[in-house]
């Protein structure tokens, strides 16, 4: 694929936004149109910190456009459910706290509050871990902690309530506690209470594999709640230990040839394994963010800088479209109707796809990761 020279000058951030925008249709991505969810709510969030980061309100402004097409004046949400207790449907509502401060329009407050009643009466399981949904009792999936803890600790810091600080640092925690294997540090993909399900071991209740992408949830639902927390949260420097941690296990494994990580972390080389781009994506935001913020003391750098150089040597082209994205897990899970059972077999057989939201969020926050931390801003 030919690089167009011309774009070549601008910084990557305002590359892959600047693509985003070019596919929109009416002021809406075709891919996240009139949805609610948390492909959607990623989107949107990388696209807001963009206009963040460069000072340019077109990206903010496609952000204000898709929610509005979706919350109603009463601050409803006709395409979500409160009562399917689903964590996934928490991640759009992140877009909403920023969206608030600009305008103060009563709607994204209440809608804002709607969502924080779902988290109130997630179903938990008996250490008070909130159920990945409601159709998956007793499950904590590391997917989860992305979507609702962050989401946490801003509706606790915006509104003054202290224990939704004391509640995403309980999610953060027990979940590590749970699936953390203390042989190679990686986390693994689920736990599961009960030990019901097929995709879990009898005996730790943990799934039987590290999936790349639940450990990049895990690893920006981190960094993006520490962001809100108080200096002097007694658990803060506790989150802060036990993402230091990790991240010497996600050194361990990264790929020495590539810089980047594969879609199965705990059997790197083994036959049909792949080096994905979501899950590379989402690592170097979080451990550049990390990085920047103090949160990461022993990390060197050049993780960091070697994974971003792999992304955009394995993963990434361009073309007069724009930015393309490559080699991204379309999407995995654990049990279900059409049942997924956890096995190594499973987690390479899902398609691998071009330019999908899942990977291309990610591709765009780290990137601005990159430039915030090469350019030594610390806001």
């Amino acid at each position: 694929m030919t690089a167009v020279s011309e774009t070549n000058t601008r910084p990557w951030s305002v590359k892959i936004a600047d693509t985003l925008l070019a596919e929109c249709v009416d002021g809406n991505h075709p891919k996240i149109a009139h949805k609610w969810g948390y492909v959607a709510g990623m989107t949107l969030l990388a696209l807001e910190r963009a206009a963040e980061w460069s000072g340019d309100t077109k990206y903010s402004d496609m952000v204000k456009h898709h929610l509005d097409g979706l919350i109603e004046v009463d601050g409803s949400i006709p395409t979500y459910t409160l009562e399917d207790y689903n964590l996934d449907m928490i991640n759009e509502g992140k877009n909403l706290f920023p969206l608030w401060r600009r305008t103060h329009a009563a709607q994204y407050e209440r809608a804002i509050r709607l969502l924080h009643t779902q988290l109130k009466g997630q179903p938990r399981t008996s250490e008070g871990g909130f159920w990945h949904k409601k159709i998956y009792p007793f499950q904590m999936w590391l997917d989860g902690i992305y979507m609702a803890s962050p989401f946490l600790a801003e509706y606790a810091k915006t509104f003054e309530d202290p224990a939704g600080f004391d509640e995403a640092a309980r999610q953060i925690l027990l979940i590590e506690q749970k699936t953390r294997n203390s042989q190679n540090g990686l986390l693994h993909h689920a736990w599961d209470e009960s030990r019901e399900q097929r995709w879990c071991d009898k005996d730790t209740g943990r799934s039987f594999h590290v999936w790349g992408r639940a450990m990049g949830w895990y690893a920006m639902a981190i960094v993006d709640a520490l962001e809100h927390f108080p200096a002097d949260h007694p658990q803060r420097g506790q989150i802060m230990g036990i993402f230091e941690r990790m991240a010497c296990a996600l050194a361990r494994v990264q790929d020495q040839d590539s810089g980047v990580w594969y879609q199965v972390m705990d059997c790197n080389g083994r036959q049909g394994n792949y080096l994905e781009a979501s899950a590379s994506c989402m690592l170097t935001y979080a451990l550049a963010k990390g990085l920047r913020l103090k949160y990461l003391a022993e990390l060197d750098r050049s993780v960091v800088e070697r994974a971003y150089a792999g992304i955009l040597q394995q993963f990434a082209s361009e073309d007069e479209a724009g930015v393309h994205l490559h080699h991204i897990c379309h999407g995995a899970g654990l049990g279900g109707k059409k049942y997924r059972d956890g096995s190594y077999e499973y987690y390479i057989s899902e398609q691998v796809v071009s330019d999908a939201q899942m990977g291309v969020a990610p591709f765009l926050l780290a990137s601005i990761e990159l430039e915030r931390l090469n350019s030594g801003y610390n806001g």
